[in-house]
C-alpha cells in the first residue's frame, strides 16, 4: 500500500463529532496505527452489513459496535445465535494473545462488563421471556412464521379482521384456533360468508400449520404480558445504553418464528417512536444475526413490508445491521439501504462460493484493490470497510485489522446469566405468564348459551307438540330455570338479528378499510 493510499484512507475516516472506532488499517498484512478505520455516530441510523463466512469475527465486530454504542448513551438490540454474545455483560481478561493483537493495533484495553438484560423468547431459554399477543403479531408475519401461501395468507387476513370488528381478542395460538374452528362450524359459517368466505380445505391448512407451530414451541412464545418495545431504549444510571441479548440457541426448532419475532419488534418500535429526522446518534441499533432466515420463503407483501421498514424506521432514529454470510442473502431492495458494510472473509471453495463471491465484489465502491484476492486471504478479525459519511457518500475501500472488544470474548456462565436475570425487574414484569379472557373464553361460553338457547326452544316446541308432558315436566323443573332462559333466549334472539342486519354485514365487507394497523398488519397492544 503505498503512502497516498493511506492518506487517502486517513482523510476519508476522519469525521467530525463522535465516531465508533472498528479497527486500523492493514498496510499488507501489517495494521497501520496510525491509520484508524472508524463510523460517525450520527451515521449507524443509515443501517449496514455486517458479513462473512463462518468463523471469521462476525460475532466479535458485532459485539465491539455494541459496547461502543452503549457507551456512547445508545441502547442496542441483538440476537444471540450460538450463545457467545452474552460475554457483552462481563469485563473482558487480559491474555498473552489479546496483548500481542492490541500492541499491534495500538489499541489502548481497559477490561469492563457493560449493562446487559437477557431475554429469551417463551420459556426457551435462560433470560425473561418474551411474549407477544396473535393480534398484535398481525396476519402479515404470522403468514410468515406458518409459510402460508398467498391464498392462505388472505384467508388468515379476513380472520383477524372478523376477530377485531367482533372484540374476540387474539392472545394466544388456542383463540386463533377458536376462531376458525367457530367460523367453519354451524354457528359461524353465516359470519364466514359475510367476511369473505373460506373453503373448509384452506381453514384445515392453516389449523394445521398451527399445531406444527404449538409443537414447536409457538404456545409458549404467543401470549401475555405482552413485551413493551420501549423496554429495548432504556438507559442505566450512568447514562450507558442498555444491551438487550435475544438467546436464539433453540433456532432450528422453529426459525421462521424467531426471524419473524425480530421483525415484529421492529414493525412495533416503527409504530410507537416519533419521528427525529438527523439526529446527533441514534435511538437503538438493532443487530439481526442470521438475517437470511428473515427473508427466506417469505411472501412478497412480507418482502415489500421488510423494505418498507427499513427505509422508513432510519427517520425514527433507529439503525439495523443486517448480520449474514454473503450480500446475496438480502434482497438488493433491502441492501440498496445499508449504507455501511463490514465484510469479512469469503471462501471460494465452490461454484457458488465462487459467484457469492463475485456478486459480493459487485456491492463496494470501486477501488485500488483485488477485492476478490482481497476478501479470500483475509485473516479472523479482519474484514474490508466502506461507511456511509455524514455527506452521505461512500468511504474508500479499507481493508482492516477489526478492534478487539473490552468485554468477555466467549458466553457468559449459565449461573453469571440466571444470576443476572433474576436480579432484573424485567423478569418481575415479565417472568409470570397471564391468561386474561380471550377469543377461545368468548366463544365458548356463546356456543354454550347457543346450546342452552336450542335446548329451550326444544322445548318449547315439545311443549305444542306434547302439552301434558310440558306441563308435567314444568312442574318438576325449577320456575328460575325458566325464567333465565326467557332471558337467554331474548338474548340471543337480539345477538342474531345484529348478526344478520344490513349494517352488521356491511361493517363487516368494509372491515379491512376501517381498521387501522400498521405496515405489516400489526396492531396496537391493549394498553
Amino acid at each position: 500500500m503505498t503512502n497516498e493510499t493511506l492518506h487517502t484512507l486517513k482523510s476519508g475516516y476522519t469525521f467530525d463529532g463522535p465516531t465508533l472506532q472498528l479497527g486500523v488499517a492493514l498496510n499488507e498484512d501489517v495494521p497501520d496505527k496510525d491509520t484508524p478505520i472508524s463510523i460517525p455516530l450520527s451515521m449507524l441510523n443509515r443501517h449496514g452489513l455486517v458479513a462473512g463466512a463462518t468463523g471469521t469475527g462476525k460475532t466479535v465486530t458485532l459485539q465491539v459496535l455494541a459496547e461502543q454504542l452503549s457507551r456512547a448513551g445508545v441502547p442496542v438490540f441483538a440476537s444471540d445465535i450460538k450463545g457467545d454474545l452474552s460475554g457483552v455483560g462481563a469485563a473482558g481478561k487480559a491474555s498473552d494473545k489479546l496483548s500481542k493483537r492490541l500492541e499491534a493495533a495500538g489499541q489502548e484495553w481497559n477490561a469492563s462488563a457493560n449493562p446487559t438484560e437477557f431475554y429469551t423468547l417463551g420459556d426457551s431459554g435462560l433470560g425473561t421471556p418474551l411474549r407477544a399477543t396473535v393480534t398484535s403479531f398481525g396476519p402479515i408475519l404470522l403468514s410468515k412464521v406458518l409459510e402460508l401461501n398467498d391464498t392462505q395468507e388472505s384467508v388468515l387476513s379476513l380472520v383477524f379482521h372478523y376477530a377485531d370488528t367482533a372484540g374476540l381478542a387474539l392472545l394466544d395460538l388456542s383463540d386463533l384456533r377458536a376462531v376458525l374452528n367457530f367460523l367453519t362450524s354451524d354457528e359461524g359459517k353465516a359470519d364466514l360468508e359475510d367476511i369473505g368466505g373460506a373453503s373448509k380445505a384452506t381453514v384445515g391448512v392453516i389449523l394445521r400449520k398451527i399445531s406444527e407451530l404449538s409443537a414447536q414451541g409457538g404456545d409458549v412464545f404467543f401470549g401475555e404480558p405482552e413485551f413493551d418495545t420501549a423496554d429495548l431504549l432504556r438507559l442505566d444510571d450512568n447514562g450507558a445504553g442498555i444491551i438487550s441479548v435475544l438467546e436464539l440457541q433453540k433456532l432450528n426448532q422453529s426459525p421462521a418464528l424467531f426471524s419473524t419475532f425480530l421483525m415484529w419488534l421492529l414493525a412495533d418500535l416503527f409504530q410507537d417512536l416519533p419521528e427525529v429526522g438527523d439526529a446527533d446518534k441514534p435511538s437503538l441499533v438493532f443487530f439481526f444475526d442470521e438475517a437470511h432466515l428473515l427473508f427466506a420463503d417469505g411472501s412478497k407483501a412480507f418482502l415489500q413490508s421488510v423494505t418498507q421498514t427499513v427505509r422508513l424506521i432510519r427517520s425514527k432514529g433507529v439503525g439495523i445491521f443486517f448480520v449474514t454470510q454473503t450480500p446475496k442473502d438480502v434482497p438488493e431492495d433491502v441492501l440498496a439501504q445499508l449504507g455501511s458494510r463490514i465484510q469479512h472473509q469469503l471462501r471460494a471453495h465452490t461454484p457458488n462460493d465462487a459467484k457469492a463471491l463475485k456478486s459480493t465484489v459487485q456491492t463496494f465502491p470501486k477501488s485500488d484493490y483485488d477485492l476478490e484476492e482481497l476478501l479470500t486471504s483475509l485473516g479472523i478479525g479482519e474484514a474490508v470497510v466502506t461507511v456511509m459519511d455524514p455527506e452521505g457518500a461512500p468511504t474508500p475501500v479499507a481493508p482492516t485489522r477489526m478492534r478487539a472488544p473490552e468485554s468477555q470474548m466467549g458466553p457468559m456462565s449459565e449461573d453469571e446469566i440466571k444470576s443476572a436475570v433474576a436480579a432484573s425487574p424485567q423478569q418481575e414484569k415479565y417472568g409470570t405468564a397471564i391468561d386474561n379472557e380471550s377469543a377461545r373464553e368468548i366463544l365458548t361460553k356463546r356456543l354454550e348459551s347457543g346450546s342452552e338457547a336450542h335446548k329451550q326452544e326444544q322445548a318449547a316446541a315439545d311443549k305444542v307438540a306434547f302439552p301434558e308432558d310440558a306441563t308435567q315436566s314444568s312442574r318438576s323443573g325449577s320456575g328460575s330455570r325458566s325464567g333465565s332462559g326467557a332471558k337467554q333466549k331474548d338474548d340471543d334472539s337480539m345477538f342474531s338479528k345484529v348478526v344478520k342486519s344490513s349494517a352488521f354485514k356491511q361493517f363487516s365487507r368494509t372491515a379491512v378499510r376501517e381498521i387501522t394497523r400498521g405496515i405489516f398488519g400489526t396492531s396496537r397492544r391493549r394498553r
